[in-house]
Parts: C-alpha cells; sequence; structure tokens
C-alpha cells in the first residue's frame, strides 16, 4: 500500500510538471492560433499550423524540465514526434467535428478548449513513453 501511495504522490507531481509545461506550451499554440485564425486561416487550418509548432517546443521543455530521458535524444523525439502526430491529428479531426456544432463554430476558441483538455491525458502518457520507456509506474 505504501508504495502505490508513493506512486500516486510521484504521478501526481511529474503530471503538475507536465500540466505546466503544457501551459507554457499552450500560451505558443493559443498565440498563433489567435493570430492565425483573426487574420488568414480558418479555425481548423489554424490548429493544424499552431499544434505542431507548440508540440516542438513543449518537447524541449520536457527534456529539459520533467522527464528522465531514459533513451538518446533522437530516438525520444521520434517517438513523441510520432505520438504527438496521432495527437495533432485527433485534434484536427476534432475541432473538425466540434466546429459544426453552431455555438462552438461561432466561439472556435471554445472548440480549442475542449481538444487542449482531450489532449492532455494523451499527451502525458504517451510522452512519458517516449522519454521513459514507460507509461504508469513512478520509479
Amino acid at each position: 500500500m505504501k508504495n502505490f501511495i508513493r506512486n500516486i504522490k510521484k504521478n501526481s507531481l511529474l503530471q503538475a510538471k507536465f500540466f505546466t509545461s503544457s501551459v507554457i506550451a499552450t500560451a505558443v499554440d493559443y498565440a498563433l492560433f489567435f493570430l492565425l485564425a483573426w487574420t488568414i486561416f480558418d479555425p481548423v487550418t489554424a490548429h493544424a499550423i499552431s499544434y505542431p509548432i507548440a508540440v516542438v517546443f513543449n518537447f524541449y521543455l520536457q527534456k529539459r524540465f520533467i522527464f528522465n530521458l531514459k533513451r538518446s535524444t533522437r530516438a525520444a523525439f521520434v517517438i513523441s514526434m510520432m505520438f504527438s502526430t496521432i495527437g495533432w491529428g485527433l485534434g484536427v479531426a476534432m475541432m473538425f467535428l466540434l466546429v459544426k456544432i453552431p455555438v462552438l463554430g461561432q466561439w472556435p476558441v471554445l472548440a480549442k478548449i475542449i481538444v487542449t483538455g482531450v489532449l492532455f491525458f494523451f499527451n502525458f502518457y504517451t510522452k512519458r513513453y517516449a522519454f521513459e520507456g514507460r507509461i504508469f509506474k513512478a520509479d
């Protein structure tokens, strides 16, 4: 039981750190999204451009401040980007579907917030695997 509680505490701390880096990367994502969506692109295209830029920025933050790199940087980057590509596709598909709902079509930032929330957990566990080769165990 002690190990279980210790693992939950360690996972919670790691998720808090991941959340912080995600907030910073999300700020980059949203800034680019707003700039692109309010100037030259539709919301789906703006998301398709802003998300991958933020993902690469977040990789750097995760490598530097969050995960213990147990692979080569190159391997971690390739695995992380593969998962990010899946996340990107899921996000684009969700944006495409959500903006068809009238209120979300008028307020695409609400759709973007929903997409961000859904992708948080997908990203945490897949990035942990990319960096550390594990998903759930704390140590």
